[in-house]
């Protein structure tokens, strides 16, 4: 039985962004390479090239979080994993930073892939015409959260364009103590991220971001619909990283065997003193998880 209707996450319940003078620099980050076995005979970053036919290709579907201090950090971000990662986050943490505009053009033309991840939340009418400025843009991602009226403004704002439009879930540093707090007190994580989910379905969303804990769920329940939603997962964090503020964190491998399509990874990498062979080692772990999930799902 559905879930009763629930408020959706409102502008205050979005994550506060760490103070830009305390981010390290990235010659200071220290190096979190994943320990799983997954990438134990990965290490050089070379991932199996012997794929399945049905096989994803993991460089499609590693989206790295540009979540750093200003736009000259982006560039030498962008620069540094040139050739290894070719789709790039865009969030609230460059969102008034001088120069986005021409970075999020300079990644556009140069042939990478953009997910703006701004979380657009507005009244419909407001919601179609900036979605459809985004896709103008050419940016591939665009994050929405609301409820159902919110959600089919921003469908009509992207029309025909190839924009995907993505719903939040719930935030992957949220858990129950946090909902509880903001008035969920009758539903669970999961409980919260399925309701949303099908709203996004039905109002005709791409996708949703969602941890990989619930990936696998949201893949049944849009499969069984008729219609497959993408799963977008952040809070992805390798073997032997450090606990840090992600609550429903899932390894590479957790999260693309749940069902994920995409992952957004940001501080494993861009905070690493290596950024380009901490990419390299994830997009090994991927592959072996891609190469494994298409044997099963197909």
């Amino acid at each position: 039985m559905e879930n009763p209707p629930v408020p959706t996450l409102g502008v205050l319940d979005l994550p506060i962004a760490k103070t830009l003078d305390t981010a390290p620099s990235l010659t200071e980050r220290p190096s979190y390479v994943s320990l799983s076995p997954v990438t134990a005979s990965a290490k050089l970053g070379v991932f199996n090239s012997m794929q399945t036919p049905q096989s994803i290709p993991a460089k499609d579907r590693l989206i790295v979080a540009l979540d750093v201090r200003n736009i000259d950090d982006a560039r030498e971000l962008v620069n540094q994993l040139d050739g290894v990662v070719d789709f790039f986050k865009v969030g609230l943490t460059l969102q008034l930073a001088p120069g986005v505009e021409g970075l999020i053009s300079e990644l556009i033309k140069g042939g990478k892939r953009v997910f703006l991840d701004y979380k657009y939340y507005d009244i419909p009418a407001t919601l179609t015409t900036a979605v459809a400025r985004a896709a103008n843009l050419g940016v591939s991602f665009l994050t929405v959260h609301g409820s159902s009226r919110l959600i089919e403004g921003a469908v009509r704002g992207k029309g025909n364009s190839a924009l995907k439009l993505f719903t939040v879930t719930v935030l992957t540093s949220m858990d129950k103590s946090d909902l509880d707090e903001m008035g969920y007190l009758d539903h669970t994580v999961q409980d919260l991220v399925m309701f949303r989910a099908r709203k996004a379905l039905a109002a005709g969303c791409d996708g949703v971001i969602a941890s990989g804990q619930e990936a696998s769920q949201i893949r049944t329940m849009s499969d069984e619909g008729g219609k497959r939603l993408l799963v977008v997962t952040p809070g992805i964090r390798p073997d032997g990283y450090p606990e840090d503020d992600q609550k429903r964190r899932t390894t590479p491998t957790e999260a693309v065997s749940a069902g994920a399509d995409y992952l957004v990874i940001g501080r494993p990498i861009t905070e690493d003193k290596d950024p380009r062979s901490a990419a390299q080692a994830i997009l090994s772990e991927m592959q072996l998880a891609f190469d494994g999930r298409s044997l099963s799902f197909g």
